[in-house]
């Protein structure tokens, strides 16, 4: 059989073979997922936003999620390992052009004229079933799926960022609620110290007043040291020990995000986006691998020479040979199948990943906008009980004076007080940190 015969052959064998071990196409299927997914039962006084800087619109905030991005170590890992994958792309990019190899040899014998020896080779295996294509568009993907990866790595830092303001400002709050609770109790205890000393009080009071000024500034301890933490963590996420940070007094305002529809607002979360591009990616690969039982042709041309000296082997008269080499894998004990197999099952297990992010996603937003209406609603009814609780204290205090109602009485009362200052505070902490949370759950995040 002739050498066109053969390789006309191995050809129309090659593209059949292709045809029938071509991996699935997960696109399709994806696609679909993302788009069946009903409307979000949103909430009408949501209010459309595109980056987490318009949701929290603080001044404060910009220069420390700046900085976090600039200085924390775990997301300067995220840029390396994508950077990785950039120079994995170049590797894959350049397995598709042709290589050039020189060869410069001199020997020297004993009775013999030193002679040199010099050879130019230029290989290059032919993409004749697109398998090196495939195995580019895989690092390509790769990439890709990388600079999702490190875009939600900004975005959750700079949530956390945010959350760790909003932490500053909670225990800054609950401090100055203690404070003032201190106060309170250290005057009634010093009043009843007073009338114990007239004989007009009981010892029994004056122990539980003390008792009770004595668990307050344990809980003020309690609180600063909270805070302490919150600021320690808010310069690990900054990544600088010694950054200067502020002593917000009250919260910042925090936007409810408006989610629209599923598509649109799951389309820009990077999680998503990275798990999308790397079924694609495991895809193509299951494709390199299929491909790799198909029939290779390589062409390298040599271009060489020798001579009495260096200048005489480059230049003198060279003598050049072409070679084409086509090999086809004929038996390899079932590796090669296996091989594919193995980068197909992957490809579907990928799948799966996405499917399960995407679950994830979906998941997510329900529960915070499901949170925030809760938290509505259990906000409101605290800020009643705080006014409520204001509003009695004031009262007992008018008829403690008259004589109507004990001490004892007033304290329960005074205590009730800050207590639910304190739950309205943590409430409204609470449901700004979900706030945030939806955002990120709806894509919001920073620009590159």
């Amino acid at each position: 059989m002739k050498f066109s015969t053969l390789w006309l052959t191995l050809i129309v064998a090659g593209l059949s073979g292709c045809q029938a071990l071509s991996p699935k196409d997960h696109r399709p299927s994806m696609d679909a997922a993302i788009a069946s997914q009903s409307h979000w039962n949103s909430l009408p006084q949501g209010q459309a936003s595109t980056s987490l800087y318009e949701l929290v619109p603080l001044p404060q905030l910009t220069p420390l999620i700046q900085t976090s991005l600039s200085n924390n170590p775990d997301l300067a890992q995220t840029r390396l390992t994508l950077s990785i994958l950039y120079a994995n792309r170049r590797q894959s990019l350049g397995a598709r052009l042709p290589t050039v190899d020189l060869n410069l040899q001199g020997q020297d014998q004993e009775s013999a004229d030193t002679s040199y020896q010099a050879g130019i080779t230029v290989g290059w295996e032919l993409d004749i079933w697109g398998k090196l294509t495939d195995a580019d568009a895989a690092a390509r993907l790769d990439s890709a799926a990388g600079a999702a990866d490190l875009q939600g790595a900004r975005d959750l830092l700079a949530a956390n960022v945010i959350r760790g303001y909003l932490q500053l400002a909670l225990q800054q709050q609950l401090m100055n609620v203690e404070r003032r609770r201190l106060t309170v109790l250290e005057q009634n205890e010093a009043l009843i110290l007073s009338r114990y000393a007239r004989g007009l009080g009981s010892l029994y009071e004056l122990d539980n007043a003390r008792s009770n000024t004595a668990a307050s500034r344990a809980t003020l301890t309690t609180v600063g040291e909270q805070l302490a933490q919150a600021q320690r963590n808010l310069r690990q996420l900054l990544g600088d020990r010694d950054a200067d940070l502020p002593t917000p007094e009250a919260f910042p305002d925090v936007m409810l995000p408006l989610a629209k529809f599923p598509e649109q607002d799951l389309g820009r979360r990077p999680d998503l986006i990275s798990a999308y591009l790397g079924t694609q990616a495991a895809s193509k690969r299951a494709s390199v691998a299929y491909k790799s039982m198909l029939p290779s042709l390589s062409i390298s041309a040599t271009l060489a020479d020798q001579g009495a000296n260096l200048s005489d082997s480059l230049f003198a008269s060279p003598v050049w040979s072409l070679l084409g080499q086509l090999t086809a894998p004929l038996y390899r004990g079932g590796q090669l199948k296996a091989a594919a197999d193995i980068a197909e099952l992957t490809a579907e297990q990928q799948y799966w990943s996405y499917r399960s992010t995407l679950l994830d996603a979906v998941l997510e937003v329900d529960a915070a906008l499901s949170k925030e209406r809760q938290l509505t609603l259990s906000q409101q009814h605290l800020a009643d009980a705080v006014t409520s609780a204001k509003r009695s204290s004031a009262s007992y205090q008018q008829r403690y004076r008259q004589g109507l109602v004990t001490m004892q009485d007033l304290l329960s009362i005074q205590q009730q007080q800050f207590d639910r200052e304190s739950q309205w505070i943590t409430e409204t902490y609470n449901r700004l940190v979900n706030r945030v949370d939806l955002g990120l759950a709806l894509g919001l995040g920073v620009q590159s």
